[in-house]
């Protein structure tokens, strides 16, 4: 982390960046202007629409008087409107994606262990609940059933739908696009195609053809899987993955142990910014004055924006959106 003068800048007016290179990047911490009935519970996950707007998913913080767990923003950062009432508490993944001219948003509730596809003015399209068809979530010999907390999801170019039971069993369940089971893979382990909470999953089209990669989180990798879900190839580097975003050749990826990391096509490591402190799990439940500048506490999401900027959400209980500013 620097602090220095931009061009034209006295040296009092300073700016505080991370980074370097074409990777150096401006902090703006608690980005947005949320109105005084919307407080933020631990931020999940951020998209920007067609239109440039900014959305953000919350669990909606107990003091909040809005139940909303969606806000978006134009921007600039001026607030515009608030939905997803439903998704207080649970409110986890969230995916936005373009099928056939038209933009739906993807939840995954940990709490109602559901995932729903929405329109952007909160028409229900699709919702999936319990696995039943899947053989690795039939009950077991005590008569009860797995764990099924879906944290992230991913869809292919086909439509297909991969939901990461992160909080739950392990495994990685894929539909098609009408919610219809198609098989399962993964599966608690550390071991090739085995996965240890897979808390984010993505579809990778930089290469040849597409591939699905797992933030195998507590295995502090990342697993590549072929879409029909067979163990290709690792990759390293990383503290605590949590999930994805793209953007041209690169790859965001929010550590859970206080940093964001970028990597190339290629998912090497191109840098790491924000490192926070050791002590991230304390740090996490105290107030905002004891957060570190220009760090993170516990990255949850980060997504890039169309022009390169990157917003992270966290993973903490007072919730904290960052918009790291590109420098160029």
């Amino acid at each position: 982390m620097t602090s220095k003068p931009t061009s034209g800048e006295s040296s009092s007016s300073l700016k505080l960046t991370v980074g370097s290179g074409d990777y150096t990047y401006e902090v703006i911490h608690d980005w947005g202007r949320l109105p005084d009935e919307i407080r933020y519970g631990n931020v999940h996950g951020i998209v920007e629409d067609d239109d440039g707007f900014i959305h953000v998913h919350h669990t909606v913080h107990e003091t909040s008087q809005s139940r909303d767990s969606t806000v978006v923003f134009d921007p600039d950062g001026k607030f515009v409107r608030s939905w997803g009432a439903d998704f207080k508490g649970g409110a986890h993944g969230f995916h936005l994606n373009k099928e056939g001219g038209q933009e739906y948003f993807y939840f995954c509730d940990i709490e109602r262990s559901i995932v729903v596809k929405m329109t952007p003015y909160g028409e229900e399209v699709l919702r999936i609940g319990y696995p039943e068809e899947s053989p690795a979530y039939q009950v077991t010999s005590d008569g009860e059933k797995p764990v099924y907390k879906p944290t992230n999801l991913a869809v292919s170019p086909n439509g297909d739908i991969y939901v990461a039971d992160g909080y739950g069993s392990s495994y990685v369940i894929q539909y098609d696009k009408y919610g219809r089971y198609v098989r399962t893979f993964g599966g608690p382990g550390s071991e090739a195609g085995k996965l240890k909470c897979p808390h984010g999953v993505i579809c990778d089209s930089r290469g040849d053809q597409p591939v699905i990669l797992v933030a195998d989180r507590s295995n502090n990798r990342l697993q590549e899987f072929s879409l029909e879900g067979e163990h290709r190839r690792f990759y390293y580097g990383f503290d605590l993955p949590c999930h994805f975003h793209i953007r041209g050749k690169d790859m965001v990826i929010p550590d859970l142990a206080a940093r964001v990391t970028v990597v190339d096509e290629k998912n090497e490591v191109v840098t790491h910014l924000g490192q926070g402190p050791a002590n991230y799990r304390e740090l996490r439940l105290k107030a905002r004055n004891e957060f570190p500048v220009g760090q993170f506490v516990c990255p949850h999401g980060a997504s890039f924006d169309r022009e390169g900027n990157i917003f992270v959400g966290e993973w903490v209980e007072i919730g904290r959106l960052t918009k790291l500013c590109q420098l160029s």
